[in-house]
C-alpha cells in the first residue's frame, strides 16, 4: 500500500465526520423530496452495496437536492450540441462526506455548464455509506465533546473498506464512457474527472489506485491537499481551495508539492473567501470564479477545442 494511499484513507475518516454548509446557507433546514425522474442514468454494473437495507432518498437544503443512502451507482450523461462539441468528456463527482450526494449543485450544474463549452459531462452517482433512514434523525447534529460525549473519529481502515465501492464505481463510469464514446461523439483519451470534497478525494483514489480508469485531466474542487506521491504519468491536475475553509483550508498543501516535484502539470487556485461546498452557488466571494478558470485552464491544454 503506497503513502499516498494511507493519506487517503485518513482523508476519508475526516470527511465523513464533517457535514459543512455553503457559508451563504448556513440555517437551510433539511426537507424530504421525492426521488426526482432521472431517465438518462443508466445504471452501472457494479451491483447494489452490500448489506444496506436502508432505500435511496432525498431531500432539499440550501436551495439545491441531495441523495442519500445510495446502494446502486448511476451514470447520466449531459452531452452537449453535436455543432459545439470538442470530443472533451468529464466524469462529475458530487461531494458529501461519503454520506450524502451534492447532485444539483456539484453534478448536475456543473455537467450543464460543461456543455455550454462544448465538453461531455458523466454524473456519477456513486453508493454512499449507511446512514439513518429517518431524515431527522440523520440531521440531527452530534452531541458536542465533553460532558461524557468524547469525540469519537471514525477508524480509517473501515473507512478504506466502504471506499472499494466508490472507486470501482469509477472505474465502471470510465468503462462505459469508453466503450460508448463513438455514440456519445467522446475521445476515450480526453476523458477527465473533476469532484468536490468527499468526490474530489474520489478523484484522486481512481487517479492513483484506479486501474484501467486513467483521468486524463482532473479536477480537485476544495478536497484534500495533503502530500501523497504523484504517479510518474500523473495527469494535469486543477485545484481550487478557499483558505477559509473549516476542512482544508490550512496551509499544507502537499499535493500541489508532489506534482510540481514530479515535474507534472498543476494549476492552483486558494481563493481568500468561500468557505466549503461553494460548487456553483452564486456568492459574491471571488471563490465563485473557480468554474471559469477550470474552463481556461482547460483550454490551456487543448480540451475546448476539436482535437487535431
Amino acid at each position: 500500500m503506497t503513502g499516498g494511499w494511507r493519506k487517503l484513507r485518513l482523508m476519508a475518516a475526516g470527511l465523513a465526520m464533517v457535514a459543512v454548509a455553503p457559508a451563504h446557507a448556513q440555517n437551510d433546514k433539511m426537507a424530504p423530496i421525492p426521488i426526482p425522474a432521472q431517465p438518462t442514468a443508466i445504471t452501472l454494473n457494479t451491483g447494489e452495496l452490500p448489506n444496506a437495507p436502508v432505500k435511496e432518498s432525498w431531500h432539499s437544503q440550501y436551495g439545491s437536492v441531495f441523495a442519500r443512502n445510495v446502494t446502486v451507482a448511476t451514470l447520466t450523461p449531459f452531452l452537449p450540441d453535436p455543432a459545439k462539441a470538442t470530443g472533451a468528456a468529464v466524469v462529475v463527482t458530487p461531494g458529501g462526506g461519503f454520506r450524502t450526494l451534492s447532485m444539483e449543485n456539484e453534478g448536475w450544474d456543473v455537467a450543464k455548464a460543461l456543455n455550454a463549452r462544448g465538453v461531455a459531462a458523466f454524473v456519477l452517482k456513486y453508493r454512499l455509506n449507511q446512514t439513518p433512514a429517518d431524515l431527522a434523525t440523520f440531521a440531527a447534529p452530534p452531541p458536542p465533546p465533553g460532558n461524557g460525549h468524547p469525540l469519537r473519529r471514525p477508524d480509517p481502515a473501515a473507512m478504506m473498506a466502504n471506499l472499494a465501492p466508490q472507486i470501482a464505481d469509477a472505474r465502471a463510469a470510465f468503462a462505459l464512457i469508453r466503450s460508448r464514446a463513438k455514440e456519445w461523439r467522446v475521445d476515450p483519451d480526453r476523458i477527465g474527472m473533476v469532484g468536490f470534497s468527499a468526490g474530489a478525494m474520489l478523484t484522486m483514489a481512481t487517479t492513483l489506485n484506479g486501474g484501467d480508469a486513467k483521468p486524463a485531466f482532473i479536477g480537485n474542487i476544495y478536497g484534500p491537499l495533503g502530500a501523497m506521491p504523484a504517479p510518474a504519468d500523473a495527469p494535469p491536475m486543477f485545484v481550487a481551495l478557499a483558505a477559509d475553509d473549516p476542512l482544508f483550508g490550512e496551509p499544507q498543501y502537499g499535493l500541489i508539492d508532489a506534482w510540481r516535484n514530479a515535474k507534472r502539470p498543476v494549476e492552483f487556485h486558494l481563493y481568500e473567501q468561500g468557505g466549503h461546498g461553494f460548487g456553483m452557488y452564486p456568492k459574491s466571494t471571488t471563490s465563485t470564479g473557480w468554474f471559469d478558470a477550470f474552463t481556461r485552464w482547460m483550454a490551456m491544454h487543448g480540451y475546448l477545442a476539436p482535437k487535431r
